[in-house]
């Protein structure tokens, strides 16, 4: 048998990154002895409506996070213990709501820190509604071959170890969660293991005390004897002696009390829990508990290390008059193995993945990002500038100074356009609407295509065919585009012409041509085009469109990432939009009626249906 946790119990855990931490040990665990998934549900605001992923073994489950306890368990009747999660200044009201609960009957806090005057709140709450607080400061509960709560056990090769996988004889009661897991340890060892363990917590009002505890050990009849893990400070140790002393025990009790060094310290210091502390006239004190245990009859060795031949003989007495039996060990080979990760066998060689995908660009796997293998904060430190990660992210190749210089400049030239275009107004719209920025900005984007800055890639690579399939036969390229494309992507503006030239233009050719030695047989191919369309019809010019993809293209980018840089540049201009109407407080946008051609029939009555 088992006390507090058993294979009936079904839990829910109040808390977010730690709790979902304990789902996956208890998962272990449940996987061991092969018991359904002890966590149904998760409860943690933030995370409301999502599930969690955890492994049983080889088997996923997921289990769904709730905004509160109650629909958590109205989903899932079955629950009947809580486990808080929680920092201690949400804790308490968690705890609260689970012990007011129908439902549930035992209460577990990990959570330590909680106020003296709500840990005495919680106390007599639970005592009121016939529930078990255990807590806080707890580490958990554990039933061997039945039940794990918390990550009391410690990892799965410690479970294995420890024949937490059968139940035993030994019942385990501490305050110090590290120590539960070397009593077990110990119990399998120099006995046959354990029933429970529970850790109660190192605070000085506990939910539960010893007394509780050993009172539910005697009335199960598995349990022949408890191992007893107490420490200096309050009177819970003593309260166990009264209690064995009071009248004749079925179960044999077994003491290890830590703190006799505070003999050599000063009165009233503290150790690692809340409550070890010693108070007046030694009242509380490692040896005063030591004394009044052996006085009541329980087995009390002068040292920590003098528990593992406690137990051994306690055990051997058992045997002898034959309240236990030897216990067969199980062969571990017959005990399921946790399946290892995909990451643990490809290092050992083991199994070989398919990639789902594959990078060419960045890493992510070092201390910090790399762009083509080049450390980001090294790009920094040695002053390149974003037009340099653009071309490693984009060509896979650190550009020279001159290529860098271009880029910077075609990025500046073409960030924005004023309001009037229809991706700044669609980002301004947005805002005046009260859309988020990545929305916004989004909004915007939509607006690319062949009308507005999606020409860049489609003259790129017009223009580099022209070189390629028509190098001396303008008029034969010009040809084959109306026949095959129709208008020549970048070239044609609504308002600039011969006669009021595009300045961003005019100073992209001339810096590239005059201040550069960039080799530039694609832009030079198009300002040949130019001269003939605009021959035809002065505003036919090369616009900054095919201005950008035909330098890019010089610059050996991929044809299909020349739009990329429109859409970089432009985003620039739509945030700045964005933070514009937002600064202004901008109203929302309405279309008065005069602004309308309502090219609509008159009012007209509506006809009956037929």
């Amino acid at each position: 048998m088992s006390i507090l946790a058993n294979k009936d119990t079904r839990a829910v855990i109040i808390g977010g990154v730690a709790g979902v931490n304990a789902a996956k040990r208890m998962a272990q665990f449940d996987y061991l002895i092969n018991r359904p998934l002890t966590v149904q549900a998760f409860v943690y605001p933030p995370e409301a409506g999502q599930q969690k992923e955890i492994f049983r073994g080889g088997e996923l489950k997921n289990v769904t996070v709730y905004n509160s306890l109650a629909p958590a368990l109205n989903e899932h009747p079955e629950i009947n213990t809580a486990l808080i999660y929680l920092g201690a200044s949400r804790a308490t009201q968690a705890a609260i709501e689970a012990l007011e609960s129908p439902n549930i009957t035992l209460v577990s806090m990990i959570t330590e820190g909680v106020p003296e005057k709500d840990a005495k709140r919680l106390k007599k709450l639970a005592q009121k509604h016939g529930k078990m607080l255990n807590g806080p400061s707890s580490i958990g509960v554990m039933s061997a071959g039945e039940c794990r709560l918390g990550v009391i056990g410690g990892e799965y090769r410690n479970l294995k170890l420890c024949n937490l996988y059968r139940p035993g004889s030994f019942g385990v009661l501490t305050k110090s969660g590290g120590l539960s897991n070397e009593a077990m340890w110990l119990c399998a060892q120099n006995g046959d293991g354990i029933t429970s363990a529970v850790a109660i917590g190192g605070d000085a009002y506990p939910g539960t005390d010893f007394v509780t505890y050993l009172e539910m050990f005697e009335n199960d009849s598995d349990t022949k004897a408890v191992v007893l893990v107490g420490e200096v400070g309050g009177n819970l140790e003593e309260e166990a002696a009264e209690w064995l002393a009071a009248e004749p025990r079925r179960i044999k009790l077994i003491a290890a009390i830590g703190g006799t060094c505070q003999e050599v310290l000063p009165q009233g210091m503290k150790f690692g829990h809340a409550g070890a502390k010693e108070g007046k006239k030694g009242a509380g004190s490692a040896r005063s508990k030591m004394n009044a245990l052996r006085e009541a009859g329980a087995y009390v060795p002068d040292t920590f290390g003098g528990l593992s031949k406690a137990i051994k003989q306690v055990y051997e007495e058992l045997l002898a008059s034959g309240a236990i039996k030897p216990e067969s060990e199980i062969d571990e080979a017959l005990l399921p193995e946790l399946p290892p990760s995909v990451q643990e066998v490809m290092k050992q060689g083991e199994v070989i993945v398919e990639p789902l995908i594959r990078t060419t660009i960045s890493d992510d796997r070092g201390e910090e990002p790399r762009y083509a293998g080049y450390a980001a904060s090294e790009l920094c430190s040695k002053g390149y500038g974003i037009e340099d990660v653009v071309g490693l992210l984009w060509g896979k190749k650190l550009p020279t100074r001159e290529e860098s210089e271009i880029i910077k400049r075609i990025i500046m030239i073409s960030a924005d356009h004023g309001p009037a275009v229809s991706g700044a107004y669609g980002s301004i719209l947005a805002a005046c609407a009260g859309i988020d920025m990545p929305q916004a900005v989004s909004a915007g984007m939509t607006m690319i295509g062949p009308r507005f800055g999606g020409a860049v890639t489609n003259a790129g690579k017009y223009f580099k065919m022209g070189v390629k399939d028509y190098p001396n036969d303008i008029p034969g390229f010009l040809a084959w585009m109306k026949k095959n494309v129709g208008p020549v992507p970048g070239i044609g503006h609504r308002v600039k012409s011969l006669r009021n030239p595009d300045q961003r233009v005019k100073y992209l050719v001339s810096y590239v041509q005059n201040e550069t030695s960039l080799h530039t047989p694609i832009l030079n191919y198009a300002l040949e085009v130019e001269k003939i369309t605009t021959a035809k019809k002065d505003n036919l010019i090369l616009n900054v469109d095919g201005t950008m993809g035909c330098i890019l293209m010089d610059l050996g980018f991929p044809e299909h990432s020349l739009n990329g840089f429109f859409v970089l540049a432009r985003t620039i201009g739509m945030i700045g939009h964005w933070i514009d109407q937002n600064n202004q407080n901008a109203r929302l946008i309405r279309l008065y009626d005069y602004l309308i051609n309502y090219a609509v029939k008159p009012e007209r009555p509506v006809p009956d249906k037929k």
